[in-house]
């Protein structure tokens, strides 16, 4: 009755007595994990108890069993398997009684998965699948019962490695699709088996390489697609989309003949939910086919052979789609809320994404309703017109649409003064686009003033129109600054199209993030970046006013500290919202001021930044100040060493931010980094041993977020290249930390995971050359000194590692180029000791690769190394 009535709580709305709930639960978690896990199922099972109750202990028992955090959610999973055997047997039997007992969606179903997710990697509860199968199979079982098994399955189908149920795959899938046929009575259970499929289609890829296997699901699938109920209608719509993402090779044979009739005729439901997915599988299919061009692009600049071909299907559908998606674009209602996803919006974006795939394409199949509506009488046509034009603007031929781009921008600007304020957004988010793609449409023409003025103008209507037109001028400052001449010998240009409206468009910006209703629609976040983008892309006869606006933003901060003890809680996050903006804008002007006038006014920058950092509990703002820190250390190099003493507190705080507010620790690791290029030994000799061990211990943290690993480890390389051979004493114990981590492998079909192994590779790569040149930089000419010879026994590893990243078909340009400058370095200082070593075809290839890039720094690193390689041949 105690756990009822504190489960009850959990859901109460007033707060102490939620708090008060959550720090029993907390305190029986840690005091007794088994008993209290026992009680969760038994609260679960209890079909006596109110729903919400049930729920409740569904919800505690799944938190206890998993996480959102990956390292978390691993901990859980080998804590639950240290539970003894007889705890967990009887929690695993009572989730799964409560299979069909609940209100749906089912808790229980949640939690069988989880403990699957946990058990049957290591061959636990074998008897599980078969029970879960026979829970659907079973003719007299009831519908609820069926329903939350399927909803199980397609959980632990979603939740674990498809190779481990390999061995049962053809008999879940079986059961999945047996339970979505038409002649399956129950619309739970079809609804049910649908979504369980959309859950593990990951998991049928055996499947659906085999013919007769995928007819049969894809029949199964589109029949679905036509059922009498909305929401399977809906879900298996879904399943069409990601079947589309998943398994696009294999679509041509049902593309023509069901596919796209059946996602056609669902764009013209009038259900939303169902036109939403008819339009997704279109933009899922523009996506797919862009990614593939860019893949065959890099395919044929490397010589690598070509994974997959498009069947250009968005060319082929164009066509039909391109009338449709225009004809949703004009179906909405002037008070939708502009938060809201509905037809309309998903239509400009696969409109969009069309024009991006199809190129010259496009504009044939649009120009007509554009040109037609866009003066319509009614608002929703003009609306749509816009939009349209707005969204044709990448992709097409820039010679092709430019022409056309200088026709529309008169009407354009009159539809920024449009009678409607739909409309009048709308443009200026396509007078945006058109600064972001076509510039010469606008900058060089007669109608630049007119279209700054209607812009200002733009900054004082509603919050949506003053939003679109503060990213318009982001894109237009980026836009100038690139077509400015620069003089030969200049770093910047003199002069650019903005200079003389510049001051005026800095102050009318400055007095938008002043507004009162700047919340709204993201305006002061608009406004700030606006202002960010003037100042990072301004010429020398604007230097002036970015030193006033140096001296507003400092101004602002400081009243904004005088304010912060009266800041109540409900104010709290705009006014840490403001924090960081302002701190992301002082970064911005201190990479534009000059050294001699940050002198002058640095004082007062550290004094506002220590300020907030004492100030702040919140990760954002202390992330942002720190990073205008880093700005200020690169800007006043060995001047900012008056600072240091009362720095180095807020330096070690932030390496200790590990786990809640990580964010912290990246940017404080960023720090060192800064502090080891601008200022050097100074800076990091007096704190090395303590910097080390901060950095060392970080790595060591089960609870430290994966992104800073690689910050770390190209770190290492700073620190050294810093204190030189005095780098040494660290050597042991860091070439054993980044000998492990260049270990570390992926699922392969993990995108993001290999995205992070790339960067972790080449953050080792960084490091190793940092270290070697730090440690050999006191040498004499042409020799090796005594530090960097203790390295010699691990330079193996580290021409291994290279072979590793240089046959990696996921390598990049950059991480090629860092590769070379390491392998140069290796031949430079341990010459013929390393020739056999480095002899090899990998690294042989890698090098070629390197000489054949576009990039000019990769070039010049790999006809390096490859000379210091030819030298060692050589004898030299």
């Amino acid at each position: 009755m105690e756990l009822q009535q504190v489960l009850e709580a959990t859901l109460a709305a007033d707060k102490a007595q939620l708090e008060q709930a959550q720090a029993y639960l907390e305190q029986a978690s840690q005091t007794n994990l088994p008993a209290f896990l026992d009680a969760l199922s038994d609260a679960l099972l209890n079909t006596s108890s109110p729903a919400t109750v049930r729920m409740a202990a569904g919800l505690q028992l799944k938190n206890q069993l998993t996480s959102k955090d990956d390292s978390i959610k691993e901990q859980y999973q080998n804590r639950w398997r240290m539970l003894p055997p007889n705890v967990r047997v009887a929690v695993k039997s009572k989730v799964f009684q409560t299979l069909g007992t609940e209100t749906t969606p089912s808790s229980a179903a949640q939690c069988v998965a989880y403990i699957a997710a946990a058990e049957l990697p290591h061959s636990e509860w074998p008897e599980l699948v078969e029970a879960l199968l026979a829970n659907v199979t079973t003719a007299t079982h009831p519908e609820a019962v069926k329903e939350a098994t399927l909803e199980a399955i397609g959980y632990i189908c979603e939740e674990i490695n498809p190779q481990i149920l390999r061995a049962q795959a053809n008999e879940i899938l079986t059961c999945i699709i047996q339970g979505m046929r038409k002649e399956e009575p129950s619309i739970r259970v079809r609804l049910a088996a649908t979504k369980a499929l959309l859950n593990s289609l990951e998991f049928t890829k055996a499947n659906f390489d085999n013919e007769s296997e995928r007819d049969f699901i894809m029949q199964t699938v589109c029949e679905t697609t036509q059922a009498d109920h909305k929401q399977i209608q809906i879900a298996a719509l879904q399943v069409l989309v990601k079947v589309i993402q998943l398994y696009y090779v294999h679509m041509q044979k049902y593309m023509g003949p069901a596919l796209f009739g059946i996602t056609v005729e669902a764009m013209k439901n009038t259900e939303d939910d169902i036109a939403l997915q008819g339009v997704e599988f279109w933009t899922t299919v523009c996506d797919l086919e862009m990614d593939i061009a860019v893949e065959v692009a890099e395919a044929e600049d490397t010589g690598r052979p070509i994974a997959r071909e498009s069947r250009h299907f968005a060319r082929g559908a164009l066509q039909y789609l391109a009338p449709m998606l225009l004809m949703r674009l004009a179906q909405q209602e002037e008070w939708d809320d502009e938060d809201d996803w509905n037809p309309c919006k998903a239509a400009s974006v696969c409109l969009q994404c069309l024009a991006t795939c199809c190129e010259d394409e496009i504009i044939n199949c649009t120009l007509p309703f554009i040109r037609e509506q866009i003066s319509s009488p009614q608002w929703n046509y003009r609306d749509a017109a816009v939009m349209a034009f707005g969204c044709i603007l990448e992709g097409p031929d820039g010679n092709l649409l430019s022409p056309i781009v200088s026709q529309a921008m008169g009407v354009l600007l009159e539809r920024l003064a449009d009678p409607s304020v739909v409309v009048r957004d709308t443009a200026a988010w396509a007078v945006g686009r058109v600064c972001e793609f076509h510039p010469d449409a606008v900058l060089f023409q007669s109608s630049f003033p007119q279209l700054l003025e209607g812009l200002m103008a733009g900054l004082s209507a509603e919050p949506r129109v003053a939003c679109n037109c503060a990213w318009a001028f982001t894109a237009l400052a980026e836009a100038a600054y690139l077509k400015a001449d620069i003089p030969e010998g200049q770093l910047e240009p003199a002069t650019y199209p903005l200079s003389t409206m510049f001051p005026a468009i800095l102050e009318k910006l400055l007095a938008t993030t002043d507004r009162t209703d700047t919340s709204s629609g993201n305006l002061r976040s608009a406004a700030y970046e606006a202002i960010m983008e003037l100042i990072k892309n301004s010429p020398r006869d604007c230097y002036e006013i970015v030193q006033k606006t140096t001296l507003v933003i400092l101004e602002r901060i400081q009243q904004l500290l005088s304010m912060a003890p009266n800041v109540t809680s409900a104010d709290r996050s705009q006014f840490n919202d403001i924090q960081s903006l302002l701190c992301a804008s002082l970064q911005s002007v201190l990479r534009r001021v000059s050294q001699a006038d940050a002198l002058v006014i640095g004082d007062n920058v550290f004094q506002a930044l220590a300020a907030m950092l004492q100030t702040s509990t919140t990760g954002g703002v202390q992330e942002d100040a720190l990073m205008a820190l880093g700005s200020l250390i690169e800007l006043l190099g060995e001047a900012f060493m008056k600072y240091f003493q009362e720095f180095q507190p807020f330096l070690f705080t932030g390496l200790s931010a590990r786990a809640e507010h990580y964010q912290v620790c990246f940017a404080a690791v960023g720090l060192v980094g800064d502090l080891c290029r601008s200022i050097g030994r100074a800076a990091i000799a007096p704190i090395a041993d303590v910097l080390m061990e901060a950095l060392l211990g970080a790595l060591q943290d089960n609870n430290l977020h994966r992104s800073i690993k690689p910050q770390i480890f190209s770190v290492f390389g700073d620190i050294a290249l810093a204190v030189g051979p005095h780098f040494a004493k660290y050597l042991d114990v860091v070439v054993t930390v980044m000998e492990q981590a260049g270990g570390f492998t992926v699922d392969r079909g993990d995108l993001d995971m290999v995205d992070y192994l790339i960067e972790l590779r080449e953050s080792l790569l960084e490091g190793y050359t940092g270290i070697i040149q730090g440690l050999n930089s006191e040498a004499e000419n042409g020799k090796v000194s005594l530090e960097v010879q203790a390295l010699s026994k691990s330079v193996p590893g580290m021409i291994q590692f290279m072979e590793v990243c240089a046959v990696d078909e996921e390598r990049t340009d950059s991480s090629v180029a860092t590769a070379c400058g390491l392998l140069g370095d290796l031949c430079k200082v341990f010459g013929d000791a390393v020739a056999p070593l480095v002899n090899k075809p990998a690294i042989s290839a890698m090098l070629s690769e390197g000489r054949r890039s576009k990039v000019t720094k990769t070039r010049t690193l790999a006809s390096w190394a490859s000379r210091e390689m030819r030298q060692l041949k050589l004898g030299h």
